[in-house]
């Protein structure tokens, strides 16, 4: 049956008919009782309670162990655009010329006391030339090339394995130099390791570190925020427990994924962070909702899990699927970086979510409410405060919407000038050896050095004719001789003019690639940049428009309604731009640089913006399905939209907050602890989650529901019966 605008909705759904057959004096004949799918899994994994709990214990801990392993198993390469020409490039240069691509070694001598011709110096360059050979994962280096300054003198080997192993090679390779460069430290001689595989050992490091301060500050926040919301030191356990379930499983199984192909370290940093906050959230959404049911059922604790999971259940099941969706899209952009995070953020999202619908519920009990705190009081989850929060706006709705949209709009307006840029050396602290080797080519080769443009002249082409129009080319620097391959292409390297972060420098591929012959390809570290920027650009009106399309039919499907889904939808919009514009304050503009621990690169992260857009836009869903479905529920009991805005308002309220306060512990810890990447997620993620909740869910919605009034609810009769029938009342 449709709910038409002046309608109400029937007094009794088959599914409320299902419920009330369903009562504790049946549990003996359940052959006679229908039971609504979920309800049907909560009871089921409580009455074989054992059994759930060993299997996830088997599961946990089975796979468990080979989560320590997980970080040293992933790789930090991976930013390369499938079938673009940066890519091509590389395995030309990998093929012909014993791979002196992006992914080679570097190795970076300066003095500015001794002459490069010094014994001394020459010893050096002997001693570097010499540990090269000792690693097997790079190939014969190249001769000395000396710099512009006359004081630094760069080394390259190619790259003998593929780029994951390349790490793990410059791994070892750099705790070498480092003991070089140590003793000759006191000949004024500095050595040190950087190129790609370098710079990515030393973020593998620094990230290791960012993840464990991450992690001491989280796990104490969101403890401490779960007992004052519950009251109770059993329920505020429950949640952390299947946290940590869903995640050790998903740990080992990514674990076992990295033994076929190759996974982002981000993919760790990524899922880690988002299958903790949510999977708080669902385990707290659960459990609130099952303390209140057990309190109106204290006789037939199954009969409260059924119930739980029939409407806290559903919501937490339709909300994990909106996660998932949104998350796929990410699988659209051919970058392998991209792919590898999104699949293991859905893998630990899904492992987190099977854990709220299965070992949750077989866990609950009345042991719940045992270890009660001072403050903790038994009783059904209806606030007082937030239904009269919801009278106030009610009283002012209209007023209420414009401010609230008001604030939104102002805070996204610094994205008029959002600037975006591929990640810089930056993002490494001064005292390691890739950023240090990287500063040394700088000031020796020019600010493009650290970054050359490699240009692959095909076999039978003038190369020097080619070499001379790269020369010739506005912005670049020099232009080392053409150099013969193995199969008669020629590599030609040039220095660019500018550091291969910034936006000169990407302009310069575009450029190249416009005036060269046909069958030139140019690749290198700034065309592989450039190549990973547009793609992004290009994909990211996909991805959007995907994760938009793919949200709303989902919240129709869910909340049976058209415009209730429309208005959910563009409110995450807002959530999303206000979060994006405080980013562009913080990381483009540096405000609160220095708070936070970071050396502003002047743009966000090119990969910022649709990677986590889909995240935010998955968080902001979370909120909308758990607070819609409560408005749902009420309105399918009462017919009336304004006591279903208040009911859903009073009962939803205080699980949100506590929700939102434990999300935003925990991505606010990786904003303050984690690296460059980590923190524009965590203070992105964590603002949306803020304003998101406090804002827009129990400020702006409750405002726009009480104006639309029932036509919020409506539903055309032929959508109607396309729908699958849902629904939350009980």
């Amino acid at each position: 049956m449709s709910i038409d605008t002046d309608s109400s909705p029937p007094s009794r759904s088959l599914h409320e008919d299902e419920l009330v057959n369903w009562h504790p004096h049946h549990d003996d004949l359940e052959t006679d009782v229908v039971h609504p799918p979920l309800a049907r899994v909560g009871r089921w994994a409580h009455g074989h309670r054992k059994f759930v709990v060993i299997a996830w214990a088997f599961l946990a801990i089975g796979l468990g162990v080979f989560a320590p392993k997980l970080e040293h198993a992933l790789s930090g390469a991976m930013w390369e655009v499938n079938g673009s020409e940066s890519l091509a490039a590389r395995d030309v240069i990998d093929q012909q010329f014993g791979g002196l691509s992006s992914q080679s070694a570097v190795v970076v001598i300066q003095s500015q006391s001794t002459p490069i011709e010094d014994p001394a110096y020459q010893q050096v360059i002997a001693d570097v030339n010499a540990l090269i050979l000792t690693e097997p994962g790079f190939g014969q280096p190249m001769p000395a090339q000396p710099g512009m300054d006359g004081k630094t003198v760069m080394i390259q080997a190619g790259a003998q394995v593929d780029p994951t192993e390349a790490v793990r090679a410059a791994e070892r390779l750099g705790n070498e130099i480092n003991d070089l460069s140590t003793e000759v430290a006191g000949d004024q001689i500095s050595v040190a390791l950087t190129g790609s595989p370098a710079f990515w050992d030393d973020f593998n490091a620094v990230n290791r570190e960012g993840m464990m301060k991450a992690e001491i500050l989280t796990w104490p926040v969101t403890a401490v925020i779960l007992v004052i919301a519950f009251g109770t030191l059993a329920a505020a356990g429950l949640p952390l427990l299947l946290t940590a379930a869903g995640l050790l499983a998903s740990m080992g199984v990514l674990y076992g994924i990295t033994q076929v192909t190759d996974l982002s370290i981000w993919t760790l940093n990524f899922a880690m962070m988002f299958a903790l906050a949510l999977g708080i959230d669902y385990a707290l959404f659960i459990v609130t909702r099952y303390r209140a049911a057990l309190h109106a059922h204290p006789e037939d604790p199954p009969h409260a899990v059924g119930l739980t999971m029939d409407t806290a259940g559903k919501a937490v099941l339709f909300s994990g699927l909106t996660v998932l969706i949104s998350l796929s899209a990410i699988l659209l952009v051919p970058i392998p970086a991209f792919r590898s995070m999104a699949a293991g953020m859905m893998l630990s999202v899904s492992f987190v979510l099977l854990a709220a619908l299965t070992l949750l519920p077989a866990l609950l009990g009345p042991a719940i409410d045992k270890f009660a705190l001072p403050w903790h009081s038994k009783g059904d989850h209806h606030s007082e405060f937030f239904a009269r929060l919801a009278d106030r706006i009610q009283a002012r709705k209209v007023l209420v919407a414009i401010g609230a949209v008001t604030i939104l709009v102002a805070l996204a307006l610094p994205l008029l000038g959002l600037k975006t840029g591929m990640p810089g050396i930056t993002v490494l602290p001064e005292d390691q050896q890739a950023r240090q080797g990287y500063d040394m080519i700088a000031d020796g080769f020019g600010p493009g050095g650290p970054g050359p443009i490699q240009v692959i002249v095909p076999a039978g082409a003038d190369a020097q004719a080619v070499a001379d129009q790269v020369t010739a080319t506005e912005g670049i620097v020099m232009a080392f001789p053409p150099q013969p391959g193995m199969e008669g292409a020629s590599i030609i390297q040039a220095v660019g003019a500018y550091d291969p972060s910034s936006t000169e420098a990407l302009a310069l591929i575009p450029t190249l690639r416009t005036e060269l012959p046909d069958g030139v390809l140019v690749g290198g570290p700034v065309a592989e940049n450039f190549d990973l920027d547009q793609t992004l650009s290009e994909k990211a009106p996909l991805v959007i428009g995907v994760v938009l399309i793919l949200g709303f039919l989902l919240l129709m499907v869910a909340l049976q309604a058209v415009i209730v889904a429309f208005v959910g939808v563009i409110f995450n919009l807002l959530s999303v731009g206000a979060a994006f514009g405080v980013g562009a304050l913080v990381f483009q503009h540096g405000m609160g640089a220095s708070l936070l621990g970071f050396e502003s690169q002047g743009y966000l992260t090119s990969w910022a913006p649709l990677f986590f857009f889909a995240l935010v836009f998955a968080i902001s869903m979370d909120y909308t399905v758990f607070l819609l479905a409560s408005t749902r529920e009420h309105f399918e009991r009462s017919g009336d939209a304004n006591e279903a805005v208040r009911g859903s308002l009073g009962h939803s309220g205080r699980p949100i907050v506590a929700a939102a306060g434990v999300m935003i512990a925990v991505f606010y810890t990786f904003a303050i602890a984690g690296t460059l990447p980590m923190k524009e997620m965590g203070l992105i993620l964590g603002t949306a989650v803020l304003l998101d909740a406090f804002l827009i869910r129990l400020v702006l919605v409750p405002a726009a529901l009480f104006i639309i009034g029932n036509r919020a609810w409506w539903l055309p009769r032929w959508i109607d019966r396309i729908l699958p029938n849902v629904k939350f009342a009980h």
